[in-house]
């Protein structure tokens, strides 16, 4: 019987060390914006974030009105409060990737693929996804989704909103 070199058993040694490749996973944010019955409706400035374990954000997507002159529609991100808090009053807009205009009522979606920023430098750990929503002559609201990154598996999580958002999905594919 042959007994393996030394230099074959370091080379499985040191592998047997090596982390395994994560696996890939995608985020689909699917994002509701119900049509309301009211007198006078504007389009509701939508913040989503990503907080990580340490409190820190990650913007994903911020629709507000890019077409007013002078660039005034930034005066109103302040009434994202939370978002405006935590993150928006240290960015300079319209943001490249993650800036755009109002949504219409309806779904929206937002596809994230981890070989991508932002979540390619994502750290380990325990997230929520968060989503929030103010409308000249309306209300405001937030919602949370907690997760976990990088993902065991296939997960699903939803969360409906009350007034201004409808279901908030985020769903978490291998």
């Amino acid at each position: 019987m042959r007994l393996p070199s030394k230099r074959l058993t370091t080379t499985l040694t040191l592998a047997a060390l090596l982390p395994a490749p994560a696996v890939a996973a995608n985020l689909t944010i699917e994002v509701e914006i119900p049509r309301l019955e009211v007198a006078e409706y504007h389009k509701p400035y939508v913040a989503i974030w990503l907080e990580g374990p340490d409190r820190a954000v990650t913007n994903l997507a911020v629709w507000y009105d890019l077409k007013m002159r002078n660039s005034e529609g930034t005066k109103w991100l302040k009434d994202l409060r939370q978002w405006w808090r935590r993150s928006g009053r240290e960015l300079t807009m319209p943001v490249d990737g993650i800036s755009g205009a109002t949504q219409p009522p309806g779904e929206h979606e937002i596809l994230l693929e981890d070989a991508q920023s932002p979540l390619a430098a994502l750290p380990a750990g325990d997230y929520e996804l968060v989503v929030e929503a103010a409308r000249e002559v309306g209300g405001r609201e937030l919602v949370r989704l907690p997760f976990q990154w990088p993902p065991q598996g296939a997960q699903t999580r939803e969360v409906r909103g009350e007034h201004e958002l409808g279901a908030v999905k985020l769903q978490i594919s291998q």
